[in-house]
């Protein structure tokens, strides 16, 4: 399954942001955009992209506190495209969890290549043998692929989200408010689970023979759900 790579990009100054979703688009890349620490926290928490350009001067909160905040609970690839140009701002986004940190004014091609570097490390972070499988279910956590008897399964950002999370502790009741938290960030509703069993019931249409009757992803009544243990 070939997806072209979410990126968001969280600037507020409108010709550069216009620059940055044109290069994107013609590196090969799905682009969201935000101009604010508000709008960020809620398109991270909705879309899950797969890497965040991140300028440093929002007007509604300095971007490294965004930083900050985004580390607590996701690990996605963020580059810094920022005009503070000193060591010392550099040294502390990178500190406090960016990937990479590129200064204003950039170039198109060092842009991208810096992109494709970031990406690349987060995929080998994973392991060769990263894989689940149970009966004909199977996750490739390095190539972000789910399979059901070899037949490649089309899943969402967010639905892919949830499928590793709870696949990646298999046998562990994870609880609703858990895996909202971690998939929706910590903005969202922990208590109301609507938007989750949505998910999930889009997800067994997927992956299951019989949606009413899995056997991968199972329900702990009241409390959560758990991935079968692989056998």
């Amino acid at each position: 399954m070939n997806v072209k790579p979410t990126v968001l990009i969280i600037e507020d100054e409108g010709y550069i942001l216009k620059v940055l979703e044109t290069v994107l688009y013609a590196g090969g890349y799905r682009v969201l955009s935000a101009q604010n620490g508000a709008d960020a926290r809620a398109a991270v928490s909705a879309y899950m992209p797969d890497m965040v350009l991140l300028d440093l001067g929002l007007p509604d909160v300095d971007g490294v506190k965004l930083l900050k905040e985004l580390r607590a609970w996701t690990k996605v690839p963020v580059i810094v495209v920022s005009a503070r140009s000193t060591e010392k701002d550099k040294i502390l986004a990178l500190d406090n969890g960016a990937d990479d940190y590129i200064t204003k004014p950039f170039s198109a091609p060092e842009l991208l290549a810096r992109m494709r570097a970031v990406l690349r490390r987060n995929m080998s972070s994973a392991t060769p043998d990263d894989v689940y499988s149970v009966g004909e279910f199977k996750i490739d956590f390095s190539r972000r692929s789910v399979t059901v008897g070899g037949e490649p399964i089309r899943l969402t950002q967010v639905e892919y989200r949830i499928v590793e999370l709870i696949a990646r502790q298999p046998g562990k009741v994870l609880t609703y408010s858990y895996i909202i938290s971690h998939v929706w960030g910590p903005y969202a509703d922990a208590e109301n689970n609507r938007i989750l069993r949505v998910n999930m019931s889009n997800i067994r249409r997927k992956i299951e023979r019989d949606s009413m009757s899995p056997q991968y992803i199972l329900t702990e009544i009241g409390v959560g759900y758990r991935m079968a243990e692989k056998v």
